[in-house]
């Protein structure tokens, strides 16, 4: 009891006091980040709201913070697109696949250019660094991918996708902060460079192997210009493809409707519509929030693989010191 009376004094004494002027400061960063926020969330929240309320009633307007007639049609109507959950499919794969791929390629690369002693090390900085900031364009990129034989296959997706200049130059960065002192206690103990690589180096970069993971998840799972390009089959169709054709069909369905020379098919979508609750705003809404919700889940779960590897790269220290014990 005397020891934690002796520790409250203590916190109350040690205590800094806020000046009016820290308030003042405090109270605008806090509403800044309170704006900045709400700017950020409110468009996906609004989608949400949308996309569980009924199509007609959305229509009129006036619905901002929840659904005003709430209903599961609309996503009922979207699951029954025959091509969603195999572009779905398509997606993951995509993701997966791509994610690990490109992670593990870069890496190597990044690993051998970290080193000084590497022959041609300029060199070979010096063509990385203009390819970073000179593309072949559209067309010569097409008819490369045609005559390798990537043109319409799901490799296309992957393959081009395997290394990245920025990413590289982060992972360049962050290997030449690994002390050299673990590859030399590894190699005194017979280990090679593939061994210390895998071993060594990947368990003490997760920091940065996570950041960069991430940066590609989002971009294959986003990316929809290598499928409008560079395939034609429907079962290469991604989700972020699928949405693009599902939001441009209800842009030509309201300007269809909007055209009085089509008033027959307007009539006829009347009557059909007297029975069903949804529009294509609606249904666009619907399918935005089943093509993000995937990823913006995923996100909170990687936060334990960025503090894992800052946890791991905070014992360098200690397993060199483990290292030159065993020597």
């Amino acid at each position: 009891m005397a020891n934690s009376k002796a520790a409250n004094i203590h916190n109350k004494a040690t205590k800094i006091k806020k000046t009016p002027e820290d308030i003042i400061i405090n109270t605008i960063v806090y509403l800044i980040c309170a704006i900045v926020f709400i700017l950020t969330v409110y468009p996906f929240y609004y989608c949400v709201v949308i996309s569980f309320n009924e199509g007609n009633d959305a229509s009129l307007g006036g619905i901002f913070w929840w659904p005003r007639k709430p209903t599961l049609e609309n996503y009922e109507q979207v699951f029954k697109n025959k091509q969603l959950m195999p572009a779905f499919g398509v997606t993951i794969a995509r993701t997966l696949i791509g994610t690990v791929t490109s992670v593990l390629f870069t890496g190597i690369i990044a690993y051998a250019l970290a080193h000084k002693d590497l022959v041609f090390r300029n060199f070979y900085f010096t063509i990385l660094i203009i390819a970073m900031y000179v593309g072949g364009g559209v067309i010569p990129t097409f008819l490369l991918y045609k005559n390798i034989g990537l043109y319409d296959t799901f490799w296309v997706y992957v393959i081009p996708s395997l290394f990245g200049v920025w990413n590289c130059i982060l992972m360049m960065n962050f290997f030449r902060e690994i002390p050299a002192s673990l590859e030399e206690s590894a190699r005194i103990d017979g280990a090679n460079d593939v061994t210390i690589f895998f071993r060594i180096i990947i368990p003490v970069s997760m920091p940065i192997l996570a950041t960069i993971a991430l940066f590609n998840g989002v971009g294959h799972w986003n990316d929809w210009y290598a499928t409008a390009f560079y395939t034609k089959s429907r079962n290469l169709q991604t989700a972020a493809s699928q949405l693009k054709e599902i939001i441009a069909q209800s842009n030509l369905t309201a300007i269809t409707s909007a055209n009085p020379a089509a008033s027959l098919d307007n009539v006829q979508r009347q009557v059909e519509g007297a029975t069903q609750n949804y529009t294509a705003e609606t249904i666009r809404m619907a399918t935005m929030v089943v093509t993000v919700f995937p990823i913006t889940v995923v996100y909170p779960f990687l936060q334990k693989y960025f503090v894992k590897g800052i946890m791991i790269g905070s014992i360098k220290e200690i397993g060199r010191a483990s290292c030159r014990e065993r020597v």
